[in-house]
């Protein structure tokens, strides 16, 4: 289990995280959300031992992790931890950098094992092919088959797939965290991607001003968000306020509403004028004015300027957001 007790850190006089506490359990899937330069990939560097504490502490059961005051060499045998850096050998071939970490005492389980790692990040074809010759994406995937190579008990990942393309990432995903809860690897995963959390993530810690936000599983934090900043990290949202809905006129109190969860009517709810329209593919983004505030909402045909609309929520959406 992981352990972090009540650690601070800041650069200077700048307070970067500030009193955090929690526990992981091995094999948890844990990702680290929240706006760039919250904390997240100091975090990792500082569960990692890259940096010194200012303050608390943090263990690996009943191991202490320690920073470069105690350890000249960062890191222990049993944490990994994939920067947005790669740390690739580029002068020798992809199979020589996955197989690295690997017994060389037997070379046929050695063969074995390194193209199970290059199919699962989908890079069998280039088994042969120098690091120096790929693309920043491509490397990437070499990146994390070698830290898997290396079996860590705790892996960390900062934003894993950020180099990568969208035709290869949904299936690189599902290829990469699967692997790691069939082998009870435990995760922390750093990353600005929803896509990266809601299928795969068992808990989700929301960074902000330092501290921790939020902490719960990632169905709970996105039906039910606390505030627009924890929702607007999963998708456009907006605040409205509830009084729109006949049944709950005499309150004043706002919910958080995403902009998937609006149905268009031309008749009554919300009123809204349209100024804008993006196309998303199979669907248009709308923004429009409600009471001089923007307002995003989805629908499935562009809506020109100026447009007068109305919106509507079920209500059972506004039920899940009142509980």
């Amino acid at each position: 289990m992981l352990h972090i007790n009540a650690i601070s850190f800041s650069y200077g006089n700048s307070s970067i995280l500030k009193d955090l506490s929690f526990k992981i359990k091995k094999g948890e899937h844990i990702s680290l959300i929240g706006e760039s330069g919250c904390g997240k990939s100091t975090l990792l560097k500082l569960i990692y031992g890259i940096y010194d504490l200012n303050k608390g502490s943090i263990f690996w059961e009943e191991n202490q992790i320690l920073g470069p005051l105690f350890n000249l060499v960062p890191g222990e045998k049993y944490i990994k931890y994939l920067s947005q850096d790669f740390d690739l050998m580029p002068h020798t071939t992809v199979f020589e950098n996955v197989s690295q970490y690997l017994s060389v005492f037997y070379p046929k389980e050695l063969k074995k094992r390194t193209y199970e790692l290059l199919e699962t990040i989908e890079m069998t074809s280039f088994a042969q092919t120098k690091v120096k010759l790929l693309s920043g994406g491509q490397q990437q995937r070499v990146a994390l088959a070698r830290v898997l190579a290396q079996q860590p008990e705790l892996l960390l990942l900062d934003e894993p797939f950020s180099h990568i393309d969208n035709f290869r990432k949904n299936g690189l995903r599902r290829n990469i965290f699967n692997y790691l809860k069939k082998e009870k690897i435990t995760v922390l995963t750093a990353t600005h991607d929803p896509n990266d959390i809601l299928p795969y993530a068992d808990q989700v810690i929301v960074l902000k001003d330092a501290t921790i936000l939020a902490q719960n599983t990632p169905k709970k934090l996105y039906e039910q968000p606390k505030n627009l900043y924890i929702a607007s990290l999963f998708g456009e949202a907006n605040t409205i306020p509830v009084n729109i809905v006949k049944s709950y006129a005499d309150t004043k109190r706002k919910i958080i509403v995403y902009a998937h969860e609006f149905k268009v009517s031309e008749k009554s709810g919300l009123e809204v004028e349209v100024s804008k329209a993006y196309y998303q593919g199979g669907k248009y983004l709308i923004e429009g004015i409600y009471e001089e505030d923007k307002i995003f909402f989805y629908h499935n045909m562009a809506l020109e300027n100026g447009k007068k609309v109305f919106l509507n929520i079920s209500i059972e959406t506004i039920n899940q957001r009142l509980a």
